[in-house]
């Protein structure tokens, strides 16, 4: 069977001219968000489509890279380009939950002098939350972001807080400084969709940054999208169709990472199963295969396609799996790393 062209196509498909008309809409504000947040952000392309790709899934994204790379200047003109709600949170050590959802308050009244609760909101109340240095955040801070990242809601006393949609969380984190960090638990980490890593830009790429940035010319952003087109076209993602063979495929590979499954030895042998199985400590949730097929879902209709193929889904797996495979002695001692595993599965997994 050709890989581009999977079979069984399920039945959640929608009508096809005219969504395929809202599919080439969204190829085409793609190219333009791109092409305006590339008057700030030089390079990155990947990274700027990984966030894109999580946002129109109504997942979150998590940047990995070295304090200096963009960052938060992606996430920033991101939210610009969107014409989004927009609220960056500095994690810090002292950072406590009330700091970001919002605390009671007593207010008093001076026609009657009586007081009364009121509830100030705290900057989880946005579209895009930019959560800056994630881990640096004490873990009571951290599970009030769980919380939003999850539920779309905020509790704070009795009562609970509904977020207005879109919600879209983006946070950064320091790979190499430890001091003074809190390590995201597995629990928080799967929340995210995406592990996005964040590289040096080329020779070339940092010679323009510098030229860009070293003058008095400033750029301002024209907003692309607005907040009520990402809602409509995160329904056209969720409405793209995807054969049961693509299906199979992406919770196969989400399989492949639990070292007690036996969909490794289905899918490869039993001799490559154990090579695999034998660094893994604990693989990739059910939530993994569910991030597959959106994240897949998304990555095509960008490209202008209005059906799901396997190398969607093989363009998505590392930003999905790298963060929730939690890789043993054996990987350490063999200076493995979740990249390579997933490599290795995304090698010998067959495609029925």
């Amino acid at each position: 069977m050709n890989e581009s062209q999977p079979s069984s196509q399920s039945n959640t498909g929608v009508t096809a001219h005219g969504d395929a008309q809202a599919v080439e809409k969204l190829r085409e504000a793609s190219i333009r968000l791109k092409a305006e947040i590339g008057k700030v952000v030089i390079g990155q392309d990947q990274v700027i489509d990984s966030l894109l790709v999580a946002l129109l899934s109504r997942g979150h994204a998590l940047l990995i890279g070295v304090p200096g790379v963009g960052k938060t200047l992606m996430a920033r003109s991101l939210a610009r380009a969107l014409d989004m709600e927009y609220r960056r949170i500095q994690f810090t050590p002292d950072l406590m939950p009330s700091d970001i959802t919002g605390t009671d308050i007593i207010i008093e009244e001076p026609e009657t002098n009586r007081r009364r609760l009121e509830f100030q909101r705290g900057p989880l109340f946005t579209n895009f939350l930019l959560a800056d240095e994630i881990n640096r955040a004490p873990p009571k801070t951290q599970s009030a972001l769980l919380q939003a990242m999850q539920e779309q809601e905020v509790s704070v006393g009795r009562h609970t807080y509904s977020l207005s949609p879109p919600f879209f969380v983006v946070a950064t984190q320091n790979p190499v400084e430890q001091e003074g960090t809190y390590p995201l638990p597995e629990a928080q980490l799967d929340r995210f969709m995406l592990n996005i890593p964040v590289g040096y830009p080329t020779p070339q790429q940092e010679a323009d940054i510098v030229k860009s940035t070293t003058t008095n010319t400033k750029v301002e952003l024209q907003p692309i999208l607005s907040s009520a087109e990402v809602l409509r076209l995160q329904e056209l993602v969720r409405g793209v169709p995807v054969a049961n063979d693509v299906v199979d495929y992406a919770v196969a590979l989400a399989n492949c990472s639990r070292p007690t499954s036996n969909a490794q030895k289905n899918s490869f042998g039993d001799k490559q199963a154990n090579e695999i199985q034998k660094y893994i400590r604990y693989g990739a949730s059910p939530r993994a295969s569910q991030y597959l097929i959106l994240g897949a879902k998304a990555l095509a209709i960008l490209k202008g396609r209005f059906h799901v193929d396997f190398e969607d889904v093989k363009s998505i797996a590392s930003s999905v799996l790298r963060h929730r495979l939690i890789l043993n002695f054996h990987a350490r001692s063999d200076e493995l790393d979740s990249d390579e595993i997933i490599r290795r599965i995304l090698t010998q997994v067959r495609i029925k």
